[in-house]
This record gives C-alpha cells, sequence and structure tokens, in this order.
C-alpha cells in the first residue's frame, strides 16, 4: 500500500520523544509510586468562573458552526488585548482564532513554508516544532543555542544558517525547554536580519504571562517596523490552566491572515462558540492564576539550584520564565536519555531527556516545575544520590 510522503518526513517525530513519560504512567498503572517531573501541565484548576462561562454558552446554544476567522467577540478582545499590549492598534482583521497554540503554529507554517524552503529556529526547540516544519515539506535548519549566552538565539549564528532558501525565523520567548526570554535588542537585531533577507518571523508567546520576576518580555509585534513580517501565537493553555480547552490564536499582518482563510477553512472552521466566549473573557483581564505560577515557578527552580547545582558534578540552568528547569548531567559519563532511564527504575523520577528538545541538549535533563515543594524536594534527593551513584560506579 502506498502512502503520502509526508508521514516518512514525521516518522520517529512524535511519541517516541515522550518514551520515558510513557514508561513512567505505565509503572504509574502498575502500582509504583513514582515522581514524576515530565510534562508542563499547570499546577493548579481551570479557573472556575471561566468554566461557568463556557457552560453557560453551551446552554445557551453556543454550540454550532464557527467560521475560519474565529468568533467575533473573540478577535474583538483579542484585538482590544494585543493593542493595549504592543502599544499601537491591531485590528481584528489582524487576528485569527484556532484550537490551541500547535494547531495555530500548523496551519502558520503550512501557509509560509513549502518543499525547498527552511526555516531557521534554535537547538534545544520544543518536541513538536521539527514536525512542525517537515510536514509543510520545509526542511528545519537548527542553531544552537548556547548556555554560556542563557540559551538566547544569537543574531550572528542566524545569519550564518541563513541562504537563499530561508522562509522563516522560528522564534519561542519565553522559551521551552529552557526558560530564555530574547532581549529587546535580541529582537532588533533579528529582526535586522529577516528584513535584510525578507524573511517571516513566527514567534510562539506561550509563555508571556509567566515570566519571572525582573525578567521583561519583548515581542517582535513591539517593534514596529517588523510589524508587516511577525506572526505570534499563543493561547490560554498556559496562562489559564486550561490546556484541555485548545484555544488558541495568531496576530499578524492583515494580507497574511486573509490569504491563510482559505487554508483555515479547508482544516477547520475556527475554534468552538462557547470555548470562544470563554477566552474572550479570560483574554479581557489579568489572569487570575498566572501570578500564582509564576511565584511558585520561579520559587521550585530557586529549590532545584539550591538542592543540586555543584552537588555530584550536576548543573541547574536557571529559567527566566516558564515551566521548566534544566539539568546538566553530562559529568555522569551518560547521556540525557540513558540518565532519565536509570534514574526512573532506580529511583522512581521521571524526567525529560534532553535529547528530547534537540541535539544541543545532549547530556541534560529538562524538569518541571510543577509539582508540590515537597515532591521536588524529595525528587532533588533522589537525582542527587542517582548521580553519585553513577559518579562512584565509574570510579
Amino acid at each position: 500500500m502506498k502512502y503520502a510522503a509526508v508521514l516518512d518526513r514525521l516518522a520517529g517525530l512524535g511519541g517516541a520523544k515522550w518514551e520515558i513519560h510513557a514508561r513512567a504512567r505505565q509503572m504509574k498503572a502498575e502500582g509504583t509510586a513514582v515522581l514524576e517531573f515530565t510534562i508542563g501541565e499547570p499546577d493548579v484548576p481551570c479557573p472556575t468562573e471561566l468554566m461557568e462561562t463556557a457552560a453557560r454558552a453551551m446552554m445557551a446554544g453556543r454550540t454550532g458552526y464557527s467560521n475560519g476567522r474565529g468568533e467575533p467577540g473573540l478577535l474583538r478582545a483579542l484585538a482590544a488585548r494585543y493593542s493595549a499590549r504592543r502599544g499601537r492598534p491591531i485590528t481584528p482583521d489582524q487576528v485569527m482564532c484556532f484550537p490551541g497554540t500547535q494547531t495555530t503554529l500548523f496551519l502558520v507554517l503550512q501557509g509560509l513554508a513549502e518543499s525547498g524552503t527552511e526555516i531557521i529556529l534554535g537547538d534545544p526547540m520544543y518536541a513538536t516544532y521539527e514536525g512542525l516544519i517537515r510536514a509543510s515539506g520545509a526542511t528545519p535548519v537548527p542553531v544552537t543555542l548556547r548556555s554560556e549566552r542563557g540559551f538566547r538565539l544569537d543574531p550572528a549564528d542566524v545569519a550564518a544558517a541563513i541562504t537563499p532558501r530561508t522562509r522563516a525565523l522560528f522564534l519561542n520567548t519565553p522559551h521551552n525547554p529552557t526558560g530564555a526570554v530574547l532581549t529587546r535588542q535580541d529582537l532588533q537585531d533579528l529582526g535586522a536580519l529577516a528584513r535584510a533577507h525578507d524573511l517571516w518571523i513566527i514567534s510562539d508567546e506561550v509563555y508571556e504571562d509567566l515570566v519571572f520576576p525582573g525578567v521583561t518580555f519583548t515581542s517582535p509585534l513591539d517593534l514596529p517596523e517588523l510589524a508587516d513580517r511577525s506572526i505570534s501565537c499563543a493561547s490560554i493553555s498556559k496562562s489559564h490552566a486550561a490546556p484541555g480547552f485548545r484555544s488558541g490564536w495568531l496576530v499578524g499582518p492583515a494580507d497574511f491572515c486573509t490569504r491563510l482563510l482559505p487554508l483555515s477553512e479547508t482544516m477547520l472552521f475556527g475554534n468552538q462558540p462557547f470555548i470562544a466566549d470563554m477566552t474572550a473573557q479570560a483574554i479581557s483581564a489579568p489572569s487570575p492564576v498566572a501570578p500564582g505560577m509564576v511565584e511558585r515557578f520561579s520559587t521550585r527552580a530557586g529549590m532545584i539550584h539550591a538542592r543540586l547545582h555543584g552537588t555530584a558534578g550536576l548543573r541547574v540552568h536557571r529559567p527566566q520564565a516558564g515551566m521548566f528547569a534544566l539539568l546538566d548531567i553530562r559529568a555522569t559519563g551518560l547521556s540525557g536519555q540513558d540518565f532519565a532511564a536509570s534514574l526512573l527504575e532506580a529511583e522512581h523520577v521521571a524526567t525529560m531527556p534532553g535529547e528530547s528538545f534537540g541535539t544541543a541538549l545532549s547530556g541534560w535533563l529538562r524538569l518541571a516545575l510543577t509539582q508540590p515543594d515537597a515532591m521536588v524536594a524529595e525528587g532533588c534527593t533522589r537525582i542527587a544520590r542517582h548521580a553519585a551513584r553513577l559518579l562512584s560506579n565509574a570510579a
């Protein structure tokens, strides 16, 4: 039987990256107590008032078809939000709504990339990015994010990676898995490259509301000179602890949205009206749950640093935002995959191998900051014990 080439392009880019997580869930189902630090699930429930809004909208009949752009009320609410945050007018015809950031990014790349083109992005990267790019037929061009630069994309490295085939710069700020936040100067320098080579800028900003104290977030949309080439994508999944509602959007040039509309209509017709009503309420006021997550995640990142940095050869990279901290375990001599697998079996602690996010994190682990403080403390004790055991065995 014959298959489409896209399945070959995506082979090995799906669930295999989550092997440790799947094994941990299996162990838990079999009765083993596992400390799970794998996925970025908010540590609080979705606010009750938002769920009540969605329920009332359903009961009021808001369960019919939407359209390829999204519900008018939500488009207006997002335009108002981005006008206020970006300091310049954003109109509803510059906004489109979709079921989550993942769907948004998929459609954006389908609209901009194709076979024979290249998309530049940082390595490490979120686990689905390579698949998103390859699904379009384009080739991902990873640029190493170096720990000594805080894992922020270096414009000089990007400049060296640009070719006549380059179509876009794919940014993620705040960044998953590193928690790095691009500075305004970073974006000005990257934007100058985009303008010089006529490139699009795609920016995944889903962690915008989870920036830690003392850190300033800047979007490409903040820079007027980049307005005609920047597409920002986000959702309420993280900011409002609502990942299961699948409600995301993009903000970009009006012409881009108009040209993308037939593709959106071919794939789906916007997000569900009752979820759109809930989302409009959510983004029209500050999130009631984001400040608490910021405080807890920042504190837990500090706890992990205090307990593990410099212990048994381990090094911790403290994030500037988001839900994760990075742990450098290269001193043990194991890859992130092998360390994570042995840690799960020996200490019943589940972590994500750095290799799931690109070659630049080989020998690292990603630790979710979404578990209670006591569990984080116990997890650190077990990780330190495992690392010390490995060093002792190697001596």
